[in-house]
């Protein structure tokens, strides 16, 4: 299983959280591909990481667009701790790929990634994996739950295309704008387009 990171190297976007992870992911027979820069000590330790690791973990420093994509194109899963998130467009572009993401409860990340907890799995609605509270540990659970959700084939690949074919326009939540709007002014949905 191929975990992927595309991010600014900050604490901001947990990055010391994946820091820590590095040799448990390896541990469970997993590899990560990492593309970004920021922090130094933060990059120094994400290097080290793949020095330990050979084959195992790479680092790409700074960012290349075309690369970003192809990442997420071929890894499994992306990584996303965020401590905060207005919206995100990482994990997005994740859904899209069928690269499943594995995201910080909190703020757009949790509104746009469907937790693979037992009811969503079952039900086929699960798009990710979701972690709280924001700490190494429950990142490391996260990445765990990831790789036993992996080794189950057919719930990874529902969990893959339903991510692909997940609505992120605003299409659907501008037409709930509207329809609100509407009601506060005493409107019907006829008496406008909706548009």
């Amino acid at each position: 299983m191929m975990f992927s990171v595309v991010s600014r190297i900050t604490d901001q976007k947990g990055i010391d959280l994946i820091a820590a992870n590095v040799d448990w992911l390896v541990s469970l027979g997993a590899t990560l591909v990492i593309l970004g820069s920021g922090d130094a000590m933060l990059e120094s330790a994400l290097l080290a990481a793949a020095a330990r690791h050979p084959g195992r973990v790479g680092m790409v420093r700074g960012y290349d667009e075309a690369l970003s994509h192809l990442i997420q194109g071929g890894a499994d899963a992306i990584l996303v701790p965020s401590r905060f998130e207005p919206c995100g467009l990482t994990q997005l572009y994740g859904l899209r790929y069928g690269c499943v993401p594995v995201v910080a409860r909190t703020g757009g990340l949790a509104d746009t990634v469907i937790d693979a907890n037992e009811a969503a799995v079952d039900a086929g609605v699960a798009t990710g994996v979701q972690f709280s509270p924001i700490t190494s540990e429950a990142l490391g659970e996260a990445i765990q739950r990831a790789v036993t959700l992996y080794g189950h084939e057919k719930v990874w690949r529902r969990m893959q295309r339903r991510g692909m074919k997940s609505d992120v326009s605003w299409d659907a939540s501008a037409r709930r704008y509207a329809d609100l709007y509407a009601s506060l002014l005493g409107l019907e949905r006829d008496d406008y387009s909706g548009d």
